[in-house]
């Protein structure tokens, strides 16, 4: 099984992305940033992964993270964008950060660490990309002199994320499914209080996996797709990951004797970024998936097998899905980078539920990733240890990272590596979890608007394919 398709980044001068399915045209950067979802239902992947020597790692050692994020993103991009043009790019993405750092890795005790990814204008690690996703839409639609339809689904950070990248651009309209009930108050009123015309959300009576099926349903209806000009804000769309892939070579850089990587993980895509920093050459030993209830991830790294389940409502409600969609993009460099069997295996799962992974498989995957699964009495619990203990508020997704962490270092005492966890939420964000679990409620930050005072605006639909469609139909400028 081959699990290392590179080159070296002097090769890299143009970069294209294949289907994980086969059946889609091989796309260069630009193209892939705005079809989203390949046509043949299959996710974007870069043909060949750099890789970086270790002159290269110990240079990006020495980097800001704005750096770091220009030299690893042109990587991905090749020659389609020049070097100033990027630049710009990136500085606008970040300017909106609110810690010189962008986003500081803070010791808790030797060789613990959180990585704090919530310092961007929406308070979570979806800023990261969306922020810069907002900045390349606006750059390639003006060079093409085209205008997109963004149609995205949340579990909850993505939502905000990408309004607020995409808010108020004449060059796209942008509808946003939340599921009704089941995201916190303030990531609602994120989304829901801003009234840029082309903002539109949406509430759907179901969970954000019908959200998600949903969008997922809209890309594959070609004649609807090219209709409304639709693109992704999702990480099914290659550019979040590849944004991603920059904060885990920014940290990992900095561990050269080895660093192990605890993930909250809802779609995947946070941590399969991880993985390609990996292959990319960077000294990452193990990605640790921490799930919360909702534990199909969990189960799959135990077992082998992926088995859908109904999805319960919880603390950590960004975390609360079935259906991983990057786990395809994983699938595809599992299966030898063989479309045909992926795309038989993810039709398999979407018509019996479930499938298997051969078990000599599956054991290659344990070297790298490992899981532990961290349900809401776990969640209060680890809020209030680490409070207690170091004087600090996590949020209940970033306490799931932190048990992983901590269930990781019981089972393996020997490792010698730091550890560190991505702390992918401010805990303002969730004030009714932090009050449950420490008798706090944490406020915003000030430089962060006050949504508790303004009007929402958002509709309520049913879990209804036509309907949505008619709505975004009716909205489209």
């Amino acid at each position: 099984m081959q699990m290392h398709t590179s080159k070296t980044v002097t090769d890299l001068n143009s970069v294209s992305y294949i289907s994980t399915r086969g059946q889609a045209p091989r796309l260069s950067f630009e193209d892939v940033v705005l079809t989203g979802l390949a046509e043949d239902g299959g996710l974007y992947v870069p043909e060949h992964v750099p890789h970086l020597t270790a002159h290269d790692i110990q240079k990006i050692s020495q980097m800001s993270y704005v750096d770091v994020a220009k030299y690893v993103i042109q990587i991905f991009i090749g020659d389609v964008v020049s070097k100033d043009e990027l630049s710009d790019l990136v500085d606008k993405a970040y300017s909106s950060f609110h810690h010189d750092e962008i986003c500081p890795l803070v010791e808790l005790e030797n060789n613990i660490w959180v990585m704090e990814q919530f310092h961007g204008p929406t308070l979570a690690f979806k800023d990261f990309a969306l922020q810069f996703l907002g900045q390349v839409f606006d750059f390639i639609l003006e060079k093409q002199n085209k205008k997109i339809t963004i149609v995205g689904a949340t579990s909850g950070d993505t939502g905000s994320a990408a309004i607020e990248g995409c808010r108020g651009r004449k060059s796209m309209d942008i509808f946003i499914l939340h599921p009704y009930g089941r995201v916190s108050d303030v990531q609602r009123r994120q989304m829901t209080t801003i009234h840029d015309e082309n903002v539109h959300n949406i509430a759907i009576e179901g969970s954000f996996d019908d959200c998600q099926d949903l969008v997922k349903a809209m890309f594959n209806d070609h004649d609807f797709r090219h209709q409304i000009h639709m693109s992704a804000v999702n990480s099914i769309n290659w550019a979040r990951i590849m944004a991603q892939i920059v904060y885990y070579v920014y940290a990992a850089s900095r561990f050269p004797d080895g660093v192990a990587f605890s993930v909250p993980t809802g779609n995947f895509g946070n941590v399969y970024a991880g993985y390609l920093a990996k292959k990319m050459g960077l000294p990452i030993d193990h990605l640790i998936v921490a799930t919360n209830k909702n534990d199909i991830l969990y189960r799959f790294f135990q077992i082998g097998e992926m088995m859908i389940e109904g999805v319960e409502p919880s603390l950590s409600p960004s975390m609360d899905i079935q259906v991983s969609s990057n786990f395809e993009r994983l699938l595809f460099d599992v299966l030898d980078r063989n479309s045909d069997a992926t795309r038989q295996t993810m039709l398999d799962f979407r018509a019996l539920g479930r499938f298997s992974l051969d078990q000599s498989l599956l054991q290659v995957l344990k070297k790298t990733f490992l899981s532990y699964r961290c349900d809401d009495t776990e969640t209060l619990n680890t809020i209030k240890k680490y409070h207690n203990d170091y004087d600090y508020m996590a949020d209940p997704h970033t306490a799931t990272g932190l048990s992983a962490a901590e269930c990781f270092r019981a089972d393996h005492v020997k490792y010698a590596g730091d550890i560190v966890t991505l702390s992918t939420a401010h805990p303002a964000k969730f004030p009714d979890a932090l009050d449950q679990a420490i008798s706090v409620r944490p406020e915003l930050p000030e430089w962060v608007p006050h949504v508790n005072v303004a009007e929402e605006r958002y509709a309520r639909l049913p879990n209804e394919l036509d309907v949505v469609k008619k709505y975004i139909l009716k909205h489209i400028d």
